[in-house]
């Protein structure tokens, strides 16, 4: 039996709050959020002060990844606090604060991925039903359940359905500012998102159909919107995920995959890198397979979504450059 990594280990302790603990951390609290993202361009936070001197939605993601679209998305009409921003947390088994259960219970507007994601933050919100609050799971929008592959942030399809879901509850709350958010939303994905649009297609029209793989499930959403092919064992990928161990015969599975070039490129999250990973990306490299990154959250924290996200892009373009010569 491997050894799991610190991001393994954090998940199948599986560690979340009851929701009276949580009940009793919101009415314990009253100071601020010390877990709000990063305050640089794009990257979950923005200014509190409406640049035109209008409404301002107090607006809560549970993760970066989202907080970062949504902050764009609402401008200087939304202020956007994210949960999770530090790149070392891990979003499954986070424990919450009694700051964040203040800072979710008192926003107009909350984003969560669901798919039981980040159960402790559907916990943070039954603390306070029938607030008003208008609430976005990513997960019923898209209309998967617990169980299903949870990392909508990589597909992205998904991604533009959340853009589109995100302007109009902006709409809703502040229907005066409805013009300016549409603005946004037509500025964000025509102009702000253009090269993460353009790379999903050129790879696509360039590569699809070339087989891959992974280290966990993670790659999953990702390699379908870019039209690869994933042959590594679902199973394999699922037991990354959660944390628990692979069997032999999947991992036996992988290692002929990669002696025998049957992938063209090997795409591994380093955020949760276990012995058994390590092994596969060692291996690919001894073999002249390439290797390519990802990460569960922004990395670096300070990052935008898009540029988190086209870095990655063209990581795994010239992956598959280098193994077809494309």
């Amino acid at each position: 039996m491997n050894t799991p990594s610190a991001p393994a280990r954090r998940r199948s302790l599986r560690l979340v709050l009851g929701a009276a603990g949580i009940a009793a951390l919101a009415a314990t609290s009253a100071c601020s959020t010390t877990s709000t993202a990063a305050s640089a361009p794009g990257s979950g936070s923005s200014s509190a002060a409406g640049a035109t001197g209008g409404k301002v939605i107090q607006a809560v993601a549970a993760e970066n990844f989202w907080g970062s679209i949504a902050s764009q998305l609402g401008g200087s009409h939304v202020h956007v606090d994210s949960i999770i921003s530090n790149p070392d947390t891990d979003p499954h088994d986070y424990e919450p604060t009694a700051a964040d259960a203040r800072t979710v219970t008192t926003a107009q507007y909350s984003i969560v991925n669901g798919i039981g994601y980040d159960a402790w933050a559907d916990k943070l919100l039954a603390t306070n039903p029938g607030s008003g609050r208008v609430e976005l799971k990513v997960g019923d929008l898209v209309g998967l359940k617990p169980g299903d592959n949870p990392h909508r942030w990589y597909s992205p399809d998904n991604v533009h359905q959340v853009i589109e879901r995100i302007t109009a509850d902006y709409k809703k709350i502040d229907p005066a500012d409805a013009a300016y958010f549409d603005q946004q939303k037509q500025t964000f994905e025509t102009q702000t998102l253009g090269p993460y649009n353009q790379l999903i297609s050129t790879i696509r029209a360039t590569y699809a159909g070339t087989p891959i793989g992974a280290s966990e499930s993670i790659v999953t959403p990702l390699a379908e919107g870019l039209g690869l092919k994933m042959l590594t064992p679902e199973s394999f990928l699922d037991a990354m995920s959660e944390g628990t161990d692979p069997t032999a015969a999947d991992k036996a599975t992988i290692d002929q995959q990669i002696k025998n070039k049957q992938i063209k490129v090997y795409v591994y999250n380093s955020q949760n890198s276990t012995p058994d990973v390590d092994a596969q990306v060692k291996l690919a490299k001894s073999e002249g397979i390439p290797v390519a990154t990802v990460t569960e959250t922004l990395s670096p924290a300070g990052d935008s979504f898009q540029q988190w996200q086209v870095a990655e892009l063209q990581g795994i373009q010239a992956a598959l450059a280098k193994a077809t010569g494309k």
